[in-house]
């Protein structure tokens, strides 16, 4: 599918369901003489290097010419200030509660009519890289954050020839491009902790006050994966992966789970080689609700650089960085300073090289979905097999808040909370993803899995022993028993991590959980227009009933 940018005149007007106050106000600044278009790479790179906070470090980007970047081209390192993530309580979206139009238009307009002041610069990239899904999006901001512009055009697929004939041959829908208009110098005096302003019906956002580079990523795919979900597609924040076989049938994974929940550690891991493995994406796709098959939306990869000290070859696919440090090594040159040491959620664009095994799509139509939980009530991995009780641990799925985040306010990042579906980026009812995750269960006739990666009781569970589990699915050599004498739920038997279901203590702190997941279903169907169905309490609250049924005999 692919979207619109221009328009006979005649379906220019209010007639037009593609244009709207805010669309409308946030296009019309990209037009404006104080901006300058950047067609490529290439000369977005040359921008970058001479912006003043720029620093240049003396290590030689990978395959820099097949990304668009000129031959020498060094990785950058841009750094924030105290602000080293996401500011979810800056998203205002039009459609909820107390978000006026009116008012949000007249700050909008505010925020362009100051912008008029200042020099920006402009791109276009494209989000999805396969003809089943390609939208266009455009950025602008101000040319004093063109690292900012780079990273974005890196992250996402930039406009070549070979793309815009994929474009071109994809079937248009009645969707606009999606504009991102962004001034992280602009600060509205009720917003202080900035804001980010959603149009997800007409396809723009605008970002205000807030320079870190993760908002502009996650806005522009929180109007692609709003895109997809009217048109066909199940919008997924995780991971896929594929085993391949000559003698059965593939088996693709998709992994859900936020930040530093191990999603893209379990994606791309390649299990020694032992397998035919390719990768999707460790982030961001959409799956084909007819047919199980899945896009990718970014060739490359914003990973945490807290894990890959200089000693890593990981660094080798570092291409902009943001928010680490600089030292110099034996050599004199300038190099990083990595593992999260400067400040927390030091970031990295990392190229699609990073990923040997690396796929756009995934024909093979997906067949399980692992919940990826942070729940110290759950051992390693539980099997559920029924379609309403997986979607339903997907609208709960219960983890911990991570560093990539910047939270405003008194809040415990140690508390347990409930993201559905790990996509806190969702701008659509939160029941159309219940349903259409459901239907997946139903119609594709999926496998659902629980993963805990944190603690079960106070014993960490390793990665190893995750990828021993995911290993031992795809070669059907898995030991299942009862979880508690639960309906639909099984655990695998790990010999390091017995389960004690006749421990009353623990049975009551599962149930507890169960509750916390309950009454979040409880609190969103008062606090939302929005209404999920019953059997989603239902289910929760049986499963709390045998649970403490067994405990009061």
């Amino acid at each position: 599918m692919s979207t619109n940018n221009s328009y006979k005149l005649a379906d220019i007007g209010r007639s037009n369901p593609i244009f709207s106050q805010i669309r409308s106000t946030i296009e019309t600044a990209f037009y404006g003489n104080n901006m300058t278009h950047i067609p490529n790479v290439a000369t977005a790179y040359e921008l970058a290097v001479q912006g003043p906070g720029t620093i240049q470090t003396d290590l030689p980007i990978y395959r820099p010419t097949d990304l668009g970047l000129p031959a020498d081209a060094k990785m950058l390192i841009d750094n924030t200030g105290k602000v080293v993530g996401r500011t979810a309580q800056a998203r205002r979206i039009l459609g909820d509660a107390g978000v006026d139009e009116t008012d949000m238009a007249g700050r909008l307009r505010q925020a362009v009519y100051n912008g008029q002041q200042k020099h920006f610069i402009k791109t276009d990239v494209l989000v999805g890289l396969d003809e089943d899904f390609i939208v266009r999006a455009h950025l602008a901001i101000p040319d004093g954050y063109a690292n900012n512009l780079l990273s974005y055009m890196l992250n996402f697929q930039p406009i070549t020839e070979h793309y815009q004939a994929m474009f071109d041959n994809s079937v248009a829908y009645p969707e606009g491009d999606i504009y991102i208009y962004a001034d992280p110098s602009y600060h509205d005096p009720d917003y202080p902790d900035g804001l980010a302003l959603f149009d997800p019906k007409h396809n723009v956002a605008a970002i205000l006050g807030m320079p870190y580079f993760g908002e502009l990523k996650k806005s522009t795919l929180t109007l692609a994966w709003s895109i997809a979900h009217r048109h066909g597609y199940v919008s997924c924040h995780g991971g896929l992966k594929a085993f391949h076989f000559k003698d059965k049938q593939d088996q693709v994974f998709a992994m859900f789970g936020l930040s530093g929940s191990g999603k893209s550690t379990l994606t791309h891991a390649k299990h020694g080689y032992k397998y035919d493995i390719t990768v999707l994406h460790d982030d961001a796709f959409v799956i084909n609700r007819k047919n199980g098959s899945s896009v990718a939306l970014e060739p490359s990869y914003f990973d945490k650089t807290n894990d890959y000290p200089m000693t890593s070859n990981e660094t080798k696919y570092f291409m902009t960085i943001q928010n680490v440090g600089v030292t110099l090594d034996d050599q004199g040159r300038k190099v990083l300073v990595t593992e999260d040491l400067r400040n927390g959620n030091g970031r990295t664009i990392k190229s699609r090289y990073a990923s040997t095994n690396r796929v756009d799509k995934e024909n093979a139509p997906i067949n399980a979905i692992f919940w990826i939980m942070k729940d110290d009530s759950l051992p390693p991995v539980i099997k559920v097999d029924d379609p309403i009780l997986a979607a339903t641990f997907g609208a709960t799925l219960a983890t911990k808040r991570s560093s990539a985040e910047n939270i405003v306010g008194d809040v415990d990042r140690n508390a347990l909370v409930i993201e559905p579906f790990a996509n806190p980026f969702r701008v659509y009812p939160l029941s159309e993803d219940y349903h259409d995750f459901k239907a997946l269960f139903e119609e594709q006739h999926l496998d659902c899995y629980l993963l805990n990666t944190g603690f079960f009781g106070d014993k960490k569970i390793p990665k190893e022993i995750t990828l021993g589990a995911l290993e031992a699915i795809v070669n059907n050599t898995t030991e299942w028993e009862s979880f508690a004498g639960l309906d639909h739920m099984q655990n695998l038997k790990l010999a390091d991590f017995p389960v004690d279901y006749d421990n009353e203590d623990y049975r009551h702190l599962v149930a507890t959980r169960l509750g916390i997941r309950a009454n979040f279903v409880d609190h969103y169907q008062h606090t939302h227009n929005d209404r999920l169905p019953h059997e989603i309490t239902d289910v929760l609250v049986n499963l709390q009933k045998q649970l403490t049924d067994k405990v009061t005999r």
